[in-house]
């Protein structure tokens, strides 16, 4: 995970640098080809997710490691609109492929883990995220670097290192590794159309989908937002690779405490107050009212921002996962775990186009700070009072013995 965020980051946060300073493209265009990665990315993880529990992880990460490469090197030479959004989509898809992939393994691992007593899922989870995390310190560093060179080189360098990942993943990741799917017959067992049904009629699990997509959408608007207020602040996007770095430093040293805070206070309590300081986050910059004739202020009021976007995606992440997994009832993991990803990226495409929309609003009728980032709270709160009615329900509906459709979840 570290290798795939270093070749990630690289790239993907730089875009938003590429298609306005370099190709001109207004805030709305940046927006709508940022939520079209994110849409078809997230979008399509509950297909990839399914073909992982059909076929086995190891066909499939390898398949999605191959499509990034194509997408890397077409989005470094490409400059009209539509090769740019179908260098970006296929960026999307590869991710659609491999990331539920490597999702349902983890799951399934952590799983028998914490029937062996050795550790629990959501310390595999968080582990997984600072492994990553470490990856996305090294990106951007490496990416501000090369924001002087042409974005070829840049781009081209991390299709070269996903092509390295994928000799590595061909050569050593075991075609043992099974899925839930491989323990009930083999790869080519359940249809999947059997998995589809069972999934998407899960109507307890599609709510709890919905409600937590949101702190997914919520995060993609890092990429959009952070490049157009570091604009408006310094005159340029130079400064992006050190939020980065600094957000991913954050995760890797407070992770592990997070993980014990949920522990300590439970599922429930981790999920909502989690997402709720996502929501919370967002009105950091509107207190501030970033100006550009003061710099300090507000490099604070985004570095706050970051900060407690990411402390509540660490403290909400890990058991939201554990619990899609128990409401999975440890079947299925792949289409579960996709389909989550897959409604949080239609959130994720809203979330962009809308919010780009925003800012070509505010820019035009000179509204301040608060005219874009204030919704955005806004929208995020309301999914925190449908997570307290969900966990009540889910409460209400085990007291009264009525388990249909209802899996345990954690308290």
């Amino acid at each position: 995970m570290t290798l795939f965020n270093v070749g990630f980051y690289l790239v993907v946060p730089f875009l938003a640098v590429r298609l306005s300073s370099d190709l001109g493209f207004s805030a709305a265009v940046v927006g709508l080809v940022l939520g079209l990665r994110m849409a078809s990315q997230q979008g399509l993880f509950f297909f990839g997710g399914s073909l992982a529990d059909r076929f086995g992880p190891r066909a499939i990460i390898l398949l999605g490691i191959a499509v990034r490469v194509a997408g890397f090197a077409m989005l470094g030479f490409v400059t009209t609109l539509p090769w740019i959004i179908a260098g970006v989509v296929l960026i999307g898809v590869a991710a659609a492929l491999f990331a539920p992939a490597v999702e349902a393994a983890n799951a399934a691992v952590g799983a028998q883990l914490e029937r062996d007593a050795i550790m629990r899922r959501t310390e595999l989870f968080g582990l997984e995220q600072m492994c990553s995390r470490i990856g996305t310190v090294i990106g951007p560093i490496i990416g501000t670097s090369l924001l002087g060179v042409p974005f070829a080189w840049t781009t081209g360098c991390a299709a070269a290192l996903f092509a390295a990942l994928w000799v590595a993943f061909w050569r050593w990741f075991p075609a043992t590794v099974r899925t839930t799917a491989d323990l009930d017959g083999g790869p080519g067992s359940p249809a999947l159309s059997a998995v589809w049904r069972t999934v998407l009629s899960d109507k307890v699990f599609m709510t709890y989908a919905v409600l937590c997509g949101t702190q997914l959408a919520a995060f993609s608007l890092v990429y959009l937002m952070l490049p157009v207020e570091l604009q408006s602040l310094t005159g340029d996007e130079s400064g992006l690779g050190w939020f980065y770095a600094g957000a991913a430093v954050l995760v890797i040293v407070c992770q592990r405490p997070m993980v014990a805070v949920a522990h300590r206070i439970g599922h429930r309590r981790a999920v909502i107050g989690g997402m709720a300081i996502i929501g919370l986050s967002f009105l950091a910059p509107v207190f501030a009212e970033i100006s550009p004739h003061d710099v300090a202020v507000g490099n604070t009021a985004l570095a706050a921002w970051v900060a407690l976007l990411h402390l509540g995606q660490m403290l909400m992440v890990p058991p939201m996962r554990d619990t899609v997994a128990r409401l999975a009832a440890e079947r299925h993991l792949g289409a579960y775990f996709g389909l989550l990803n897959s409604v949080a990226g239609l959130g994720c495409l809203a979330a962009s186009a809308g919010v780009g929309a925003l800012y070509d609003v505010a820019d035009a009728r000179d509204l301040s700070t608060a005219a874009v980032w204030a919704p955005v709270t806004a929208v995020i709160m309301l999914a925190v009072a449908g997570l307290i009615g969900w966990y009540r329900a889910q409460a209400v509906r085990i007291r009264l013995g009525r388990r249909d459709g209802v899996r345990e979840v954690s308290s």
